[in-house]
């Protein structure tokens, strides 16, 4: 079972569908939400959190249907909303504890739990300060802390690096990073920031149209994808460059001996050096990449085809 399955998921905003027909299964410890304005990304978290009813299909979170078990679901879900809803004039441990009581906590363990989780955030020595003096760093991070005071198993942060200075921004990368590696809640983070879905997510689901346009383990969609080559040669000419098709390489050739090509998975570098030999080519330098997540990302924006990228989790 899956963290969030989705089941030809349909929904209509204001006469307009905005999801049109999501169908797949979230199971990464950190699921990367990502994709253009008006993809649809806010309107599925708030379809996960039981706020829109789908008019067609359904969603599951951990099995339980996000419109019959909402207040279930709920209770399990932290959420860090993307815009600041705070009661200004409360301490930071007040407005946590208030959150955590309403996430249906008693009012003393609420109160322990707060005091717990804004020390886990790195906001322990300013938890008896009125939220509305706190700086945009750390107004994020009380807004992560109410989220974890109530134990969640799922953790949604919509937008949770948005605004911050570098350094205030590495710091809530590393709180999520050690919230990741302590394995016991996963993860659903949405952002328009590829850099911070890179370095906190291995599974992305990404969204064009309100439909699914990729959906995939981000390591394993770098090992599996296209293998890009760039080579510097010295004597290389066309019959070397037909040998190397000859293998099922795509390749292009530039001024100056410098050859791109994308190899098969069959094809390893070693082959390229064989014919280089036999041919009396030198190869002087090789470099090899994989698909970074951008590439991943305007994969799937460029995609005109109907049906999502998926690879096998």
């Amino acid at each position: 079972m899956g963290i969030i399955e989705l089941n030809g998921l349909e929904v209509r905003l204001g006469g307009r569908t905005v999801l049109n027909g999501l169908t797949g299964e979230l199971q990464g410890n950190a699921i990367g939400l990502l994709g253009p304005n008006g993809a649809g990304k806010s309107t599925l978290i708030n379809t996960l959190l039981g706020f829109h009813q789908a008019i067609r299909g359904s969603a599951r979170v951990f099995g339980l249907d996000t419109h019959h078990d909402r207040a279930r679901i709920r209770q399990g879900i932290g959420y860090m909303p993307e815009n600041d809803s705070f009661i200004g004039n409360m301490s930071g441990v007040r407005f946590v504890r208030y959150m955590a009581e309403l996430a249906g906590l008693p009012p003393g363990e609420a109160l322990e739990r707060a005091h717990e989780a804004l020390f886990y955030v790195g906001l322990g020595e300013v938890r008896y300060r009125k939220v509305n003096s706190y700086s945009l760093g750390m107004k994020q991070l009380v807004k992560l802390a109410q989220a974890l005071a109530h134990g969640p198993k799922l953790l949604i942060l919509d937008e949770p690096t948005n605004g911050l200075d570098p350094m205030a921004r590495q710091r809530m990368i590393q709180v999520i990073k050690d919230i990741r590696k302590e394995g016991s809640i996963r993860l659903l983070i949405s952002s328009h920031l590829l850099r911070d879905i890179d370095e906190t997510c291995d599974e992305v689901l990404i969204l064009k149209n309100g439909r699914i346009a990729a959906l995939c383990n981000i390591e394993a969609e770098r090992r599996s994808n296209r293998n890009f080559m760039e080579l510097e040669t010295v004597g290389a000419t066309e019959k070397f460059s037909v040998s190397i098709r000859g293998l099922g390489c795509e390749c292009a050739c530039f001024p100056g001996g410098r050859i791109k090509l994308v190899m098969p998975d069959h094809v390893e570098a070693r082959d390229l050096y064989v014919i280089a030999s036999e041919q009396g080519v030198q190869i002087r330098r090789m470099n090899q990449r994989r698909d970074s997540l951008e590439d991943i990302f305007l994969r799937a924006m460029d995609s005109e085809m109907e049906r999502p990228t998926y690879v096998s989790l």
